[in-house]
């Protein structure tokens, strides 16, 4: 057999626990070649949870080290890894959680996992150059009810429907955790990277609403006017105005456009 056959075998070996190559190694001295084969294989099986629990601190200290052990196994088989590059294994945990027993059960964890997962896609996101303030003060008065914006490539704007978030921030800050509960409302969070560092926050509904239209490309005169609908008509500008400075200096924003704009009514 050639080399390049016996490293293809050898890797279906550990990647698909396909014993086929076991009829090509000899025994080993003091212990048979099948359990020898399965100390590359669990070796393999190791790093990969070691790579999903740095990907998901809070998700290991949330569920304890063996459960987290356990879960991390069942997702490896149902969900391979499949690129070399060991970055992006553990991308889908926030899915498996929530549709694969017993772990759907647990209505947080899925909900932890996806905050996690923003965090570490807002990290992994693109560069990109970030809107100012000094760049939106250039533009003409006359032409910020067209204005358009566009999300820096980092934002994430997501709803979870539990407490996950304060479980979550309880973590992180090594506090008390609270018991899980179901939110009455969806809580709406947003994740977007700041001079290199993921950031989270939660969103009122309000501004919630304000992001998600903008980022379709809603006119800012016309989230104007979808804000006075929301709350106190006189000062929407306003709000408005606080909402987009906060994501100015947070860096949320990718760039501005006059005139490219879509209506409302048309979403």
């Amino acid at each position: 057999m050639k080399l390049k056959d016996f490293q293809d075998q050898f890797q279906r070996a550990i990647l698909e626990r396909d014993a086929a190559i076991l009829e090509l190694i000899p025994d080993g001295a003091h212990e048979g070649k099948a359990q020898l084969l399965s100390v590359y294989q669990d070796g393999y099986a190791l790093r990969l949870i070691e790579v999903i629990r740095s990907d998901h601190e809070a998700l290991a200290a949330y569920l304890g080290d063996d459960a987290f052990a356990e879960m991390a196994r069942a997702y490896i088989a149902a969900h391979p890894s499949r690129n070399p590059n060991a970055r992006w294994v553990s991308r889908h945990v926030p899915e498996f959680l929530r549709a694969n027993e017993p772990y759907a059960q647990d209505f947080v964890a899925g909900d932890v996992a996806q905050i996690e997962h923003a965090l570490n896609s807002a990290f992994d996101a693109t560069d990109a150059p970030v809107l100012t303030m000094a760049d939106v003060a250039a533009v003409e008065p006359g032409a910020w009810a067209s204005l358009t914006f566009q999300p820096h490539t980092s934002c994430r704007r997501f709803n979870i429907a539990s407490n996950a978030y304060a479980i979550w921030k309880a973590i992180v800050a090594e506090d008390d955790i609270p018991d899980a509960a179901r939110s009455h409302e969806p809580v709406k969070l947003f994740v977007w990277r700041q001079d290199g560092t993921s950031m989270i926050r939660d969103f009122g509904n309000e501004e919630a609403m304000m992001w998600d239209e903008a980022a379709k490309g809603v006119r800012f005169g016309v989230l104007c006017e979808m804000l006075a609908t929301f709350d106190d008509p006189d000062g929407a500008a306003m709000r408005a105005a606080s909402y987009l400075r906060g994501w100015l200096e947070s860096g949320a924003l990718y760039t501005a456009h006059v005139g490219r704009a879509i209506d409302c009514e048309t979403i």
